[in-house]
């Protein structure tokens, strides 16, 4: 029978046995290989913040009104990063094919029948790595953020947080010819955005804060920074590292107030520009050209050439059945943990990479 992955309540998380789902005209079913656990958007519904659960999001009006959940446990479907192969197509498909494989975004389950459409421009050439699928979706992430920066050909960048999104973030803007200045508080992490391309890197808790450390090694401020920590006091310093006039990019995913940011100081005196980054759009200046397609696109045709190397950034596989266990590390806060990786019975034999 498949399996998915269920949120019962907060930090209760289990694989559980469901009904396969019917392929219907124009579908494909996808035996899945590997899927990617988001350490925000997925750790924010593991531990109960996610505002999903505490108020409804009014789609029509954009608004999150009352107080009852828009996503109340148990949650079923979560993830948006998976990558596996096609093992069965309806009689009007005639593309994917079986055997194909093919990324996209349907949640940590052992198969799912997709639309065949949104995944036929998603296959991964013969003898590519398969685990390069698991991040499409986060590189669109990292790219739209960069994007957003308006960054430009030897300005300076910071590049708050450097989980998995913000060294690809790094790596992207450093392919774009910024002068990267990446902040993290973890050493193991700041390495890992030097090998990035980072032309520097500052401690979060650097004495005076981050903000003004960047100040000091880009003799002035950055021109433009991305904050993806999701935090609001680093939200905060990245205002403080950039220029009169500088854009600062908000493209964690923020939850619960935000005493730590004091639009007050830096952000009123300095006029600073603070830009949401959000993936279901694209940066205004850009909507006719861009699109969700081209970001992925872009970013997996950057892997597919070597311009980005995704594979020193898995840190984790772990069987779909120990979910519990790589939910709760990603939990403790584990600075040796990058992306944490499911496998299931279907992935072939051996390690990816």
């Amino acid at each position: 029978m498949p399996t998915l992955v269920q949120l019962t309540a907060p930090r209760q998380v289990e694989l559980v046995v469901c009904a396969a789902q019917p392929l219907r005209p124009g579908t494909v079913r996808v035996a899945t290989w590997y899927s990617g656990i988001s350490a925000g958007t997925e750790l924010a519904a593991y531990r109960g913040s996610s505002p999903y659960l505490r108020r409804t999001w009014d789609a029509g009006r954009r608004l999150f009104v009352g107080a009852e959940p828009s996503a109340p446990y148990p949650l079923t479907g979560w993830g948006y990063s998976e990558v596996g192969q096609v093992v069965e197509v309806a009689a009007d498909v005639t593309a994917p094919a079986v055997g194909d494989v093919v990324h996209g975004m349907w949640g940590h389950r052992s198969e799912a029948v997709v639309d065949a459409d949104a995944v036929a421009w998603r296959r991964l050439p013969a003898g590519t790595d398969p685990v390069v699928g698991v991040f499409a979706r986060v590189g669109a992430i990292a790219l739209n953020a960069v994007l957003a920066s308006d960054i430009r050909l030897g300005e300076h960048l910071a590049v708050v947080g450097q989980g998995v999104i913000g060294l690809l973030a790094t790596r992207l803007a450093h392919l774009s010819g910024a002068r990267v200045v990446a902040v993290d508080r973890v050493p193991e992490r700041l390495d890992a955005a030097t090998r990035m391309g980072a032309a520097a890197v500052v401690a979060a808790d650097a004495a005076g804060g981050s903000g003004a450390a960047v100040r000091a090694v880009t003799a002035g401020g950055a021109d433009a920074a991305i904050e993806l920590s999701g935090h609001a006091a680093a939200l905060h310093e990245a205002v403080r590292s950039v220029v009169v006039e500088g854009t600062v990019v908000a493209a964690g995913f923020y939850q619960g107030g935000a005493e730590a940011l004091r639009l007050g100081e830096e952000f009123h005196h300095n006029r600073v520009t603070l830009v949401a980054s959000q993936i279901s759009g694209v940066p205004l200046a850009l909507g006719r050209r861009w699109d969700q397609g081209r970001l992925v696109r872009v970013f997996c045709d950057q892997v597919l050439t070597g311009a980005v190397d995704v594979a020193p950034l898995v840190t984790d596989v772990v069987d779909a059945a120990d979910v519990a266990r790589a939910f709760a590390a990603l939990d403790r806060g584990d600075p040796r943990v990058l992306q944490t990786v499911l496998r299931f019975p279907a992935a072939p034999v051996g390690e990816p990479g």
